[in-house]
């Protein structure tokens, strides 16, 4: 599909959209993302209206839609908007806790081909997935694992968070998904939602930033997206973004309608606007806070030999943890091989 400019530098829409079908969960993740914004939603669109918004993403030739949550599979009518999607030509990745799977509604995902699904485990062992995700958590994740792979989805991933505490199962987690012909996705931890409150505890160490960096250019089948820009080292410089996409070619909409510019700024400060009130496009085009981050530019960044590598990290790392988004990213791997 091919995406008009604004200018010479600005998409007339979103190539990817984060959607956050509902806000409603059925775990208590200790890092949970949506936990701490999804008091402040007012509720889930209706079929009817979810339908007109994937009409309006059609028309303005977005080409995925990143369906998250809370907990999607909670929406009786996952099944539907899937289809709707689909019906429209657009790719559809959904990102799950993995524990209501089972056979039956396995069967019909892999019959989806423009479909791609994402398990959330943060532990090669239920001793620290379940520290972090809940009692049971892996093991039902794991059966959802393996009711996917009995039903023949090829597209499939397990994305693990991170963090300091299941930073030496990550290997094994690697091992785990290619035993079931899945991909590895590693995500980072970033201190929005729940995540605040657990980020003294979570959080790498120096240490494990580089040991991380060095991990993922030796396994480069390893899939991590935008989310490990900062440390990423020249050898995997075309397999993924090298800069922050929000405003940018993605944006987030949250369960009732609200518009940000990414998942992780989901603030009021960014607040861009309502699907329901109008065009996504438009919000697209006009929010004060998408041009804010467009115009962007990291000084401090602009000198660095890394700078093509990574256009100074994630904004919101550095706007939740020094309150300013024009600063570089704290975890950048610069910075910290220099204090080593």
């Amino acid at each position: 599909m091919k995406q008009e400019f604004l200018s010479s530098k600005t998409l007339s829409a979103p190539v990817n959209v984060t959607w956050e079908i509902t806000g409603r969960c059925n775990l208590n993740c200790r890092h949970c993302l949506s936990a701490g914004t999804a008091q402040a939603h007012a509720g889930d669109l209706s079929l009817e209206q979810c339908r007109r918004f994937i009409d309006h993403l059609n028309r303005i030739r977005v080409f995925q839609v990143n369906i998250g949550g809370g907990e999607p599979l909670l929406r009786e009518d996952l099944l539907e908007i899937l289809d709707y999607c689909h019906l429209k030509g657009i790719v559809t990745c959904i990102s799950t806790n993995g524990v209501m799977l089972d056979n039956e509604l396995a069967k019909k995902l892999a019959r989806m081909p423009l479909t791609y699904v994402q398990i959330s485990i943060d532990g090669a062992t239920p001793e620290t997935n379940d520290r972090i995700r809940g009692e049971g958590s892996y093991a039902r994740a794991l059966q959802g694992v393996e009711c996917l792979t009995r039903q023949g989805l090829r597209n499939l991933s397990i994305n693990t968070v991170v963090l300091r505490v299941n930073f030496r199962e990550i290997h094994e987690l690697y091992r785990l998904a290619r035993f079931y012909g899945a991909k590895t996705r590693l995500s980072r931890f970033r201190p929005a939602g729940r995540a605040r409150e657990a980020w003294q505890e979570y959080h790498l160490t120096k240490q494990q930033i580089l040991e991380l960096s060095a991990y993922l250019s030796e396994y480069k089948d390893v899939l991590t997206g935008d989310s490990f820009f900062s440390i990423t080292a020249e050898d995997r410089k075309n397999l993924g973004l090298n800069m922050c996409g929000a405003a940018k070619m993605t944006c987030c909409v949250a369960p009732d309608g609200s518009v940000y510019p990414c998942a992780f700024l989901q603030e009021s400060y960014f607040y861009a606007g309502n699907v329901l009130e109008q065009p996504l496009e438009e919000i697209w085009r006009r929010a004060g806070s998408f041009n804010l981050l467009r115009s962007l530019k990291k000084e401090a960044c602009t000198a660095c030999p890394r700078f093509d590598l990574c256009h100074g990290g994630c904004p919101a790392v550095a706007f939740f943890l020094k309150q300013e988004l024009d600063c570089p990213d704290p975890e950048c791997i610069r910075q910290i091989s220099e204090q080593e």
